[in-house]
């Protein structure tokens, strides 16, 4: 049976491949950063077996490795890799594969959708080919796979051209790798530890009672912060729901739980143009076309942002109470 622990090993076996191209390279602080990160990937479910039995000593040791990253990501300094083929070389690879550079690309979401659609009734001997809690996520990692052979197929390239040319980008984009795993733990932490409750006890308080139209402001608003925050809409979601949008909008001014939720959703996402925390959309792009300003793709968005944001919370308020 195919499970999602298996992509956990692969993406730790290439953060422990980066960290010792790094080391080779007498890269020590990179080196170190990228070991501890692997090991902490591979090791993720040893620690939680190890808490399970009343072990806390391996989840020190994580809570000590993560101390570590934070320590040693501000001397990942942006690292220029020598080019692997020229400019000109990589235009005429262009020219020649055409569109068909975008076919490892699309393989990944079809993979997993596929997978994700009939991967319940796949079957070896009478096995289960993929886990059901886990199939969306071990599709994703299988059609990664899949995408790493059809791009060496289609470029004509050995499959270690796809490990160099990873490793050069993983060293490029450095640290801001790290936000996703932090901001998914982040919006689990927020959840949990009862900031949606807080937040509607304060607006409860502060909000003038039969102002339906300034609670939707700070319900729009609050949305756009809490994702600049967290980095990502998904997360700031259930807490400004729980907060203001069931207990207030829905409940007591009769809002349209689908409407005020999509576009409440929408104007997360104009939190998400402004905040570095989206490292994946903001930070990245900026390391990988060596931006002198690291946000300088922040500040192309703004406008933009602004004015996504307006026109949606019109459409909100003209729509959210009909």
């Amino acid at each position: 049976m195919l499970r999602v622990e298996y992509a956990y090993w692969l993406i730790a076996a290439f953060l422990l491949y980066t960290a010792w191209r790094n080391l080779r390279e007498r890269q020590h602080a990179r080196a170190a950063f990228w070991l501890l990160l692997g090991l902490l990937v591979a090791g993720g479910d040893a620690v939680l077996a190890r808490e399970k039995v009343g072990d806390p000593l391996p989840a020190q040791l994580a809570g000590g490795a993560v101390i570590a990253l934070a320590v040693l990501a501000p001397s990942l300094k942006r690292r220029a890799h020598p080019e692997t083929a020229s400019a000109e070389q990589r235009l005429a690879s262009a020219v020649r594969l055409g569109h068909r550079l975008f076919v490892p690309a699309l393989l990944i979401p079809l993979v997993t959708m596929l997978v994700a659609l009939f991967g319940a009734h796949l079957s070896i001997g009478g096995h289960p080919l993929f886990a059901t809690s886990q199939m969306t996520l071990t599709g994703l990692a299988l059609a990664c796979v899949i995408a790493l052979f059809a791009a060496a197929r289609i470029a004509r390239a050995p499959l270690r051209q796809g490990l160099f040319e990873g490793r050069r980008l993983l060293d490029a984009i450095g640290w801001a790798a790290l936000l996703p795993l932090l901001l998914a733990a982040l919006g689990q932490v927020f959840t949990q530890s009862g900031v949606g409750t807080a937040i509607a006890s304060i607006a409860n308080t502060m909000l003038p009672e039969g102002n339906a139209l300034l609670c939707l402001l700070v319900f729009a608003l609050g949305m756009v912060l809490f994702t600049m925050i967290m980095g990502n809409a998904f997360a700031a979601f259930p807490v400004m729901m729980a907060g203001i949008g069931l207990p207030l909008l829905v409940q007591r001014y009769g809002a349209h739980p689908a409407i005020l939720g999509s576009m409440g959703m929408l104007c997360g996402y104009c939190g998400t143009l402004l905040t570095p925390m989206a490292a994946d959309y903001n930070l990245v792009p900026a390391a990988l076309l060596e931006l002198r300003n690291p946000y300088g793709v922040i500040r192309a968005q703004a406008w933009s942002a602004a004015w996504i944001f307006i026109a949606t919370f019109v459409a909100m308020w003209a729509l959210v109470f009909r």
